[in-house]
This record gives structure tokens, C-alpha cells and sequence, in this order.
């Protein structure tokens, strides 16, 4: 009886060892996610100044009406200026706002907007002049999606809290030029003029997140099919079958794709189907289709994704550098996927994996490392694989920040990969 006994015993303890092997927690983060994320924010808060300076004295002004209409007054910091990337910021200060219950950052929204439409007669000034600094003459051109789509996608997201008719007028301005004024090829994808009718991947995000909160503020479905139907149509163009990732760049007038397989431009391809997939309908014709397409693309960078948990700046190319910003915009939407239900949560290991190796780039004071400055297309790959990574950059700052929020949710919900 005795033998017995001890032969159940065994047998329970095995198979509660074989439950254990079969079911693993994934990797914990190695330092606090909230403090870490605090830690990023409190950097940009810091060296937001909300003020014009005199580039010639040194001199900052926080009123503009009698500044004299000449090129050396400008925006003083880089995260108040008029860049796409300071939209994807914005996402990410509210996002964080939500996540934290914490108003500091939502307030710190409302200021960063409100700042260049209160001085947007000074700037316009400069722009008709011909004297408009960069870091806000994109307020104005209207002549590509980088100068709107990702800027009016974070100021839908502002409207909802602070709901002013010149952010709207805005808003609806952003509406008519991607429905309307954009280039377009025949098949209706949006593209770029110069090189003669570029699709560039970088795209599905200047143009899709807007669209689909559009969509949302208005209750018109129209924007989110035409979302749906873009984020077909560049797979159509982008796609490599044999790599399983997206191409930075089609050309239209050779019928060709460029060369390379460049990290942060698959990084805006996925958070754009993430935001899209965030707010399609259930009953959506195309979400089944679009679901498929969003998990062909993760299955396809699950294969690159280094030991470290960090993917290439050149994604097929090892030799490459470490990149942040594209690790980050992975990170982000696959633990989003997956805490939604888009993804079975095998894959929450890879954005597990993923936040690691972001924590790694973190220096303890926040200062964001190895983020690939702003990058064009370019028929050759050393042009990628070179370009410089600042301390900082403000490309992938937002992308972080929306990464360690999606992943401390992905802990929070306590989902476990399967082996």
C-alpha cells in the first residue's frame, strides 16, 4: 500500500513538473516599468520652455505679437515645434495620463498644442515671408502626409479633452487633404512626388492613425474603409514574401522596390495597423483579412529579433546596429495585440523580450539611447546603415513611452507564454 502511495506521489509530482515546464511566466522587467517611463517624460518636460528665442542673443520671449518677422526667432525646444514626431509624443503623454491616472501629462498636451496655435499668427507671418523656421513651417505646407497626418492624429487625440474650434477647423483642414489632395497612384494608394510617385512605408503611419480617430470623432465609416483599404494596398506594394518584411520604398515610375528593409519603417507600419485594428468594428468586411496581415508581418520579425531581445536597423542585416525606435514600435504593438485579443498570447513573450532590450538603452535618469535619426530612402543600404543614433532623439522617444505602457499592461493582465 505503501508503494503504491509513493508511485501516485511521483506520478502527481511529474506531471505538476511537466504543467510547470509547459507554462512559463514570461520575462519579468528588469527594472520598474512606471518609474522608467517617469523617468523619459520628466526629460522632455524639463526641456519643453513653451517660448521663442532669439537664435542670435540667446534671448527666449513667451508672447510674439511684437516680434519683429525675421528667421532668427524660432521654436526654443524641439518637443513644442511642429514635427510629426512630436504627435506620436503627444499619443504617448496621453496614453501614459491613462495609464497612470495622472493628469501632468494630459495637461502637458494641452499646453504643447495649445502653444503653436497661440502663435500661429507670428509663425505664419514668418512662413509667408519666406523666413519660417523647420521646426514650423510644416504647419503650413500641406504638401506631404509628414506634415499633418501624425501632428492631426495627436491633436484629435487633445480634442477630446480640450474640444476648441481651431483645433477642429484644423482637424477637418488634415481630413480634405489626405482624402482629397494627396498624391495618389492609380490604384488609390497615397504616395509621395519626389522620385517620381514613391510609396514609402513610413506612410501607412502618416496617414492611417489619422483616419481612423477621424473616423471615430465623426462616426463616419468612410474613414476607417479608407484606412483599411490603405493598409492593403501598401502591403500590395511593400511587401517582400521572401523576407516576410515590408520595403522601405516602392517607385512607380520603375515598378521597383528599394533595397532596404529599414527597422523604424516597419515599426510605423505596424502601430498604424494597431490604431487601426484598435477602433475597426467587429463586423468590419476586411477585419479578418487585416487581422491576417498584421500577424503575417509579426511572424515575419519574430525571425530577426536578436538574442538580446533588440532588432537591426537594417532588420536582415546583423551588421547593423541595435536600433530603439523600431524595437520599440514592435514592442508596443504586439503587447497590444495581444492584451486585446488580436494575437494568441504565444507572442507575448516576443514583446516581453522586446522591452528588455529597450531597458537596456534606458540610462537611469531617462535619457533614451541608440534611436536612429531621421532617415530618407536611398538606393543603397550603407546609407542606412550608417546613419547616427543621438542621445535622445525625439523619433523614437513616443514609440518608448507607448511600449513600456502596453507592456506593463501585458504584466498587469498576468498572460503567460505557452511553450
Amino acid at each position: 500500500m505503501k508503494r503504491i502511495r509513493n508511485l501516485l506521489l511521483l506520478i502527481g509530482c511529474l506531471f505538476v513538473s511537466n504543467m510547470t515546464i509547459g507554462q512559463s511566466i514570461h520575462p519579468s522587467p528588469r527594472c520598474d516599468i512606471e518609474t522608467v517611463l517617469r523617468n523619459i517624460a520628466s526629460n522632455v518636460i524639463k526641456g519643453s520652455s513653451f517660448r521663442i528665442i532669439d537664435t542670435k542673443t540667446g534671448e527666449t520671449y513667451s508672447e510674439s505679437e511684437n516680434l519683429p518677422v525675421d528667421e532668427r526667432y524660432r521654436v526654443d525646444s524641439p518637443y513644442n515645434g511642429w514635427k510629426y514626431w512630436n504627435g506620436v509624443l503627444n499619443i504617448a503623454f496621453l496614453k501614459m495620463a491613462e495609464t497612470f491616472h495622472d493628469k501632468v501629462y494630459a495637461d502637458y498636451v494641452t499646453r504643447n498644442v495649445s502653444f503653436v496655435f497661440n502663435h500661429e499668427n507670428y509663425f505664419r507671418k514668418q512662413y509667408e515671408a519666406g523666413v519660417c523656421a523647420d521646426d514650423m513651417n510644416q504647419r503650413f505646407i500641406f504638401s506631404m502626409l509628414d506634415d499633418c497626418g501624425a501632428m492631426g492624429a495627436g491633436i484629435i487625440e487633445n480634442y477630446k479633452q480640450d474640444p476648441q474650434k481651431r483645433y477642429r477647423e484644423y482637424i477637418d483642414k488634415v481630413a480634405d487633404y489626405i482624402l482629397n489632395k494627396e498624391h495618389r497612384l492609380q490604384d488609390g494608394t497615397l504616395a509621395r512626388t519626389p522620385d517620381e510617385m514613391t510609396v514609402w512605408a513610413d506612410d501607412m503611419y502618416m496617414s492611417v492613425p489619422f483616419l481612423v480617430r477621424m473616423g471615430e470623432l465623426t462616426g463616419e465609416q468612410s474613414y476607417l474603409d479608407e484606412a483599411a483599404n490603405q493598409v492593403i494596398l501598401f502591403n500590395k506594394h511593400l511587401w517582400d514574401e521572401q523576407t516576410r518584411l515590408f520595403f522601405h520604398v516602392w517607385y512607380e515610375d520603375t515598378k521597383l522596390h528599394g533595397v532596404a528593409h529599414w527597422g523604424r519603417a516597419n515599426g510605423w507600419t505596424l502601430v498604424a495597423q494597431a490604431d487601426l485594428l484598435e477602433r475597426l468594428p467587429e463586423h468590419h468586411p476586411q477585419r479578418d483579412t487585416l487581422i491576417s496581415l498584421f500577424t503575417r508581418q509579426i511572424v515575419g520579425l519574430s525571425r530577426y529579433q536578436d538574442a538580446c531581445g533588440m532588432w537591426h536597423q537594417l532588420l536582415d542585416k546583423e551588421s547593423t546596429f541595435l536600433e530603439t525606435s523600431c524595437t520599440a514600435m514592435f514592442t508596443y504593438a504586439i503587447a497590444k495585440a495581444v492584451n486585446e485579443g488580436w494575437l494568441h498570447k504565444r507572442y507575448a513573450y516576443i514583446a516581453a523580450q522586446g522591452w528588455r532590450g529597450i531597458e537596456d538603452r534606458i540610462t537611469p535618469d531617462g535619457q533614451v539611447k541608440d534611436i536612429c535619426q531621421g532617415t530618407a530612402i536611398n538606393t543603397a543600404n550603407y546609407y542606412y546603415a550608417q546613419r547616427q543614433a543621438p542621445l535622445n532623439d525625439i523619433h523614437g522617444i513616443g514609440a518608448v513611452l507607448l511600449a513600456g505602457c502596453e507592456v506593463m499592461k501585458l504584466h498587469k493582465n498576468g498572460i503567460v507564454y505557452q511553450w
